[in-house]
């Protein structure tokens, strides 16, 4: 038996996707160059772009294709900071981020002498607009995530938008966890574009909807000002220089495209499994509590405590069933640490040392989830056994 349950993590490449980077990989000539071959190139990679700008409901010039999320997002944080108003010196970062926000960050601290507004979370991981909209004053810049990755909490993307609009500094938003689960609308949260404050930079992730691992893109608005990470040929607009990418830009394109086109139905699927799901491990496991907003989350999303159990040992033992989940934790260095978000939620240390992630996607079937529940019990009573008798 092989389950895969860790979406959140890697969705599983999508056929279409494949074929289309199959057929643009036998594309030859490199996009910037102006023979014919060339301009053929050029002509798929623009065409890419269309495609993904219609997707998220931005502008094709905004699109900046990178490799992954985690680029975009060095891009987003550490350009904007460069291209601050003179004398703003604070980054707003909201609680429980990304760990990609959050090292970024970091380093503009250690680095560039910024200084951190923290934002708290709720016991929800529910971003208070009143409290991220007080912090934004003054100012060089805000962070937030769409959608939180571990606990599955939905944020309000336009209200926060509005909040940075009114304090007049950009904000970035972290779009990785929700494209292919919310509407992404850019444009729209984006507001009269003027650059002057507001959403400015969204990022995405192709390997979350099904596209290559090492693809993605940083939205940017035409209006905003960006210094660029990488130099060399200036290439799109001058905010990432390199060859472009053209096979992989079309397999994200066609992913977000039809990520994008089944997400209604794809969202009310996923509930319904949730739910299934959910209402099993309450009745097998009654102790399981749980974490994250119970009704704004990702669909997919089932971030649970269970009391008394190592959340890697647990892992473990539904590994060894043919079933791959996440601890929703980082684990650097080969150290395994306690959930930041769990904590960033006010638990303490050893509730988040005993979480699990269950995160269902597009492959995902009822017979998986009932395959889960058959397993989970037992899984429990061995894995809260060995930590007690870890304890005598």
């Amino acid at each position: 038996m092989s389950i895969y349950l860790d979406h959140a993590s890697f969705s599983p490449l999508r056929p279409s996707a494949r074929e289309a980077w199959l057929a643009a990989s036998e594309v030859v000539g490199n996009a910037s160059s102006v023979h014919g071959a060339g301009q053929d190139a050029r002509r798929l990679l623009e065409e890419s772009r269309e495609s993904l700008a219609e997707a998220l409901r931005c502008e094709p010039i905004e699109v900046v294709f990178t490799s992954g999320g985690t680029e975009a997002i060095n891009l987003a944080l550490k350009g904007l900071w460069w291209s601050r108003a003179t004398g703003a010196d604070a980054v707003v970062l909201p609680d429980g981020e990304h760990h990609a926000t959050m090292d970024s960050v970091a380093w503009l601290v250690a680095a560039e002498s910024a200084q951190v507004r923290h934002v708290p979370l709720d016991r929800w991981g529910r971003i208070d607009p009143e409290v991220f909209a007080a912090a934004t004053s003054g100012a060089a810049l805000a962070t937030a995530l769409i959608a939180n990755n571990e606990v599955g909490t939905i944020q309000e993307a336009a209200v926060l938008a509005g909040a940075a609009a009114t304090a007049g500094i950009p904000l970035h938003l972290d779009g990785v966890a929700a494209l292919g689960h919310l509407p992404i609308d850019f444009a729209g949260w984006r507001g009269d574009g003027s650059g002057s404050g507001g959403l400015v930079a969204l990022s995405i992730s192709g390997h979350k909807i099904g596209a290559p691992v090492g693809t993605g893109a940083l939205v940017v608005s035409r209006h905003a000002a960006l210094t660029p990470v990488l130099h060399g040929g200036g290439q799109q607009r001058g905010l990432r220089s390199g060859t472009p990418d053209v096979a992989g830009a079309a397999a994200l394109a066609v992913a977000a495209t039809e990520a994008v086109a089944e997400q209604a139905g794809e969202h009310a699927r996923l509930e319904a499994l949730r739910t299934r799901l959910l209402t099993g491990i309450r009745i097998a496991v009654p102790a399981a509590e749980l974490l994250g907003d119970p009704g704004e989350r990702l669909p997919g999303n089932v971030h649970l405590h269970f009391p008394g159990a190592a959340g890697e040992s647990l892992l473990f033992l539904l590994d060894q069933a043919g079933i791959s989940v996440s601890t929703g934790s980082a684990c650097q260095a080969g150290v395994a640490e306690p959930s930041h978000v769990v904590l960033a939620l006010g638990r303490d240390e050893r509730v988040a040392r005993s979480v699990l992630r269950i995160t269902l996607g597009r492959t995902t079937t009822a017979a998986d989830v009932d395959a889960v529940l058959a397993v989970l019990p037992e899984a429990y009573a061995r894995a809260s056994g060995a930590r007690t008798a870890a304890r005598s």
